[in-house]
């Protein structure tokens, strides 16, 4: 069949379906092609989809060699592959002044080492977390699989993204809003070190309001996270860097740590995003706000 005819209704609608018209005509034997027609029939393959392309002999241009994939990493990539093709995800970049908080770590310091815990900023940043999601609960939520029916989650979980010799793992803090920064700070670390040697449960993997991947030890100015489904959002974290900051006509050099938000956008708009981060921003800025 070397051609068909549709009104052009039916062709818009094909095209927002994803079917493709020409070999729905073939298949059905038909010249005409009907809106009813539409009904019922598969979407054709998407070119994403297609990775056909990418079977190539490399060996032809060089020497190679082969690494498997773990079979952790084979189902980590399936996921972050899906959530990336099928959420419509928006990255909103913003940054906190931490001078309060490290002037705060420094006086507590003689505290932390008496008790044994290291208080790292990344407690802070994950206490001020769980009173932003108090705050804003459409962000500690989760949208069905069908995408009708948004849970609202009466708890604060927060998920740690460890980086770790054998992929990255997500550990659980629960009932971050519950409780205090020393044992916040003693339950990531102890976390963070069981998953470096794999002793991490899947139950302490699951069931996050929210994660934080934070690179700050590594390096970097930002970066766009991917959302973690169910979750509907994932905040970044990177380096703290010195930024001058003008008061009057007085350069002031402050630290400030980058925030990358990223959200569901079928959940979450822009001006929902940008109020939660100005507060996360005012928490970090001010601690003594995230412990009242």
């Amino acid at each position: 069949m070397s051609g068909f005819i549709a009104a052009p209704s039916v062709r818009a609608l094909a095209l927002e379906k994803g079917i493709d018209l020409e070999k729905l005509a073939r298949d059905l034997g038909r010249t005409t092609i009907a809106r009813e027609d539409l009904e019922g029939s598969k979407p054709a393959a998407s070119p994403a989809a297609d990775t056909s392309y990418w079977d190539v002999d490399h060996s032809a241009y060089g020497p190679v060699s082969e690494e498997p994939m773990s079979r952790f990493a084979q189902v980590a990539s399936a996921n972050l592959s899906a959530a990336n093709a099928h959420i419509p995800q928006v990255t909103h970049h913003d940054r906190a002044d931490v001078s309060a908080i490290e002037a705060l770590r420094k006086e507590l310091k003689p505290e932390a080492q008496a008790r044994g815990v290291k208080l790292t900023a990344l407690a802070f940043q994950t206490k001020a977390l769980a009173r932003a999601l108090r705050e804003f609960p459409r962000f500690n939520a989760s949208l069905s699989a069908d995408g009708k029916t948004l849970i609202l989650k009466d708890y604060v979980h927060i998920g740690i993204a460890v980086d770790t010799a054998h992929g990255l793992l997500v550990p659980v803090v629960r009932d971050v809003d519950r409780k205090g920064l020393w044992q916040i700070a003693a339950e990531i670390t102890d976390l963070a070190t069981r998953a470096q040697s794999r002793k991490i449960t899947p139950k302490e993997m699951g069931g996050a309001s929210m994660s934080i991947s934070n690179l700050g030890g590594i390096g970097g100015l930002g970066f766009t996270p991917i959302v973690n489904p169910p979750e509907v959002a994932i905040l970044g974290i990177t380096r703290t860097e010195i930024v001058t900051v003008w008061d009057g006509d007085t350069p002031r050099p402050v630290p400030m740590v980058p925030l990358d938000l990223s959200y569901d956008h079928r959940v979450i708009n822009g001006a929902d995003a940008a109020r939660f981060m100005t507060y996360l921003a005012g928490l970090l800025a001010d601690p003594r706000r995230m412990m009242v």
